[in-house]
This record gives structure tokens, C-alpha cells and sequence, in this order.
């Protein structure tokens, strides 16, 4: 059986990648500070819960407590508490799979202190303990590293241009990933992720994505926020696309080195193609708030999947607008 540790797996994707894994017999055990964690993200899963790391190293301890082959543990602190590090450098895990951030541009934007002790300091801190005692580390990246390139779609060659702390925070763990294959042979991919939505993410916290956002103010019968002429472009990668590929990730049979891959679908769609569908939804229901540009943010991206396609053999699981119908299911805005 694999082991994982998934560190934010109480978040929008963590849970997500959580579920899929316990689906193919993996041995998942969580860690999440419930910053921005949800354990009803978790509630089809049989899981136990431990209030902090601390409680963690006397359940190993207790002979007495029997663990499930599908059971989850979720502990509930941060990531690069040494209690975990100790846990990691004692050969728990087979794998670790890096989902936990604190994400969103305008946020790090606001707060570039806090996003970079938790976002690299605590990153490193959690390789570190990995080097030597994991095989793999799957390291969630994201598309923002470009910075809002001129060439669309935009390949991995690009040159990174990070143009907000949390995309230079992603970037330098990027180019760490390497430094730590050359310096102490830790496996680490990098998954740059496009514009991840779907079931589970919810929509009224500083992390929400424009996807998220909007569901929720329909629901609640709210305004919806326009950023600048809404013309802007996003390459929406639905939840199962960002699934699959860090599962084809960690199966993968040879060293990555700390090489870096696009994650989405290879195509774009505008806000305002977006909110126009959900006005003829929805109709009055949509009320639309315009708002200046927001600083930090890109003008366009879409991503060029050829490498992750021709050497991992990721295939798009769902394309946009379909995966929009799900995630208005979830929302049970269809109904």
C-alpha cells in the first residue's frame, strides 16, 4: 500500500486529491492548519481526527488503536510543525504531496510577509525533512509564474516573469525543487496549475476564484464582481484535470529532478463569456458589480499541454464548460 502525507487536504484541491487516492488504495494521511480547510470536504471518507501534530506521535505510539485500511487522518496543525517534519524524517510517508499555501495574488499582494514565511520559509523546512526520506515530492506550482506572458499558449521554455509575491513565491520554490535534486536527491515535480475550479471550492473567503465567487453571490443572492472591462482570459482547468495529473505525476516511473509542467487544458475563456452564460441561466439572478483591475493580476493565460501530455500522458478530463455545469450541481444552482 502507498503512503502519502497531502498537506492542505482539507482545502479545495487537497480534499479533492484526497478522495481520488483513497479511491485507488492509497494510505492518505492529512495535514491542514484549517486556514482555509473545510473537514465537511472530507465527509463521504471514514477519518479520524487529531486537534494538533503534537497528538500524532502518541497515536503511532498506541498498539492498542487499530487503523482502517480507508481510514484518513487529518491533523490539524501547520505543515512544517516539527512534530510532521519528525513524522516525514521517520519514514512515514512515500510520498508527499504539497498542496498547502496560502494562495491568491491579491492576497499576497496585501500581505507579501505572511505569504512568504508560509508560502517559502515553511516550504522549505517541509523538503528539507523530506530529502532522503520520501521518494517523491509533488509540489503544487502555478501558472502565475509567467506573469502574464505574450505567447499564448505558453509553454514551459517561457521565461517566468512573476509578477505578484505569491507567483515569485511559487517560482523560487520552483527553482529550489532543483537545487534539492542536485544537492540531496529529493524528487520534486512541479505542477503549474491554471486557474483550478470546481466542487469544493467555496466562494466567500480572500482565496475565492472568480468560478467560486459567483456561484456563491447567485446563491446568496448577490452581487457579482466584474474585474476592470471583463475581458480578460483564464485557462479554466476543472478539479479532475489537476487530480489526474498529480496522480500520473507520483506514478510516474522516472526522476523528475524539479521539472516543472503545465496543468490545465489548453484553451481560454473570458469573464465576461462566463458571467454571459450565467445571466441566460440564470437571469435576473445575476447582478453584476463592476470593479477596477485588480493590481498584480494578468491580463491572459493559457497554457501549452503538449509536454505534460506527450511524457506523463495527461489527457483533459473535463474541458470548461462542462466542468462549470458540475460545479453549478454543487452549488445546487441547477436545480
Amino acid at each position: 500500500m502507498k503512503k502519502a502525507l497531502v498537506t492542505g487536504g482539507c482545502g479545495f484541491i487537497g480534499s479533492n486529491l484526497t478522495k481520488a487516492l483513497v479511491g485507488l488504495g492509497w494510505q492518505i494521511d492529512i495535514v491542514d492548519d484549517m486556514s482555509n480547510g473545510h473537514l465537511e470536504l472530507l465527509s463521504d471518507l471514514n477519518t479520524r481526527v487529531l486537534p494538533n501534530a503534537s497528538f500524532y506521535e502518541s497515536y503511532q505510539n498506541q498498539e492498542n488503536i487499530k487503523r482502517l485500511s480507508n481510514e484518513v487522518l487529518v491533523i490539524q496543525d501547520d505543515f512544517a510543525n516539527d512534530c510532521m517534519l519528525n513524522a516525514i524524517m521517520q519514514g512515514q510517508y512515500d510520498y508527499v504531496f504539497h498542496q498547502a499555501a496560502i494562495p491568491r495574488v491579491s492576497y499576497s499582494v496585501e500581505n507579501p510577509s505572511e505569504t512568504t514565511d508560509t508560502n517559502i520559509a515553511s516550504t522549505v523546512r517541509l523538503f528539507e525533512a523530506c530529502a532522503g526520506n520520501v521518494r517523491r515530492v509533488i509540489f503544487a506550482s502555478s501558472s502565475s509564474v509567467y506573469g502574464g506572458a505574450d505567447i499564448l499558449p505558453t509553454s514551459e521554455t517561457t521565461a517566468k516573469n512573476p509578477k505578484s509575491p505569491y507567483a515569485w513565491q511559487k517560482s523560487a520554490i520552483e527553482d529550489y525543487a532543483k537545487l534539492c535534486w542536485h544537492l540531496y536527491k529529493l524528487d520534486i515535480v512541479c505542477l503549474r496549475y491554471f486557474n483550478v475550479f470546481g466542487p469544493g471550492q467555496y466562494g466567500d473567503s480572500p482565496y475565492s476564484t472568480a468560478v467560486s465567487a459567483w456561484c456563491h453571490a447567485i446563491k446568496n443572492g448577490l452581487e457579482c464582481r466584474s474585474d476592470g472591462d471583463g475581458e480578460q482570459s483564464r485557462d479554466m482547468c476543472y478539479i479532475d484535470n489537476a487530480v489526474y495529473a498529480n496522480i500520473r505525476a507520483a506514478n510516474f516511473f522516472k526522476a523528475f529532478k524539479g521539472e516543472c509542467y503545465n496543468v490545465s487544458c489548453g484553451d481560454r475563456t473570458t469573464n465576461n463569456e462566463i458571467l454571459g452564460y450565467l445571466k441566460d441561466k440564470f437571469g435576473k439572478r445575476v447582478k453584476v458589480k463592476n470593479a477596477p483591475e485588480r493590481q498584480g493580476d494578468v491580463r491572459h493565460t493559457q497554457a501549452d499541454i503538449e509536454k505534460i501530455k506527450s511524457q506523463l500522458g495527461y489527457t483533459v478530463q473535463k474541458r470548461f464548460w462542462d466542468g462549470l455545469e458540475k460545479t453549478l450541481e454543487w452549488w445546487g444552482l441547477n436545480v
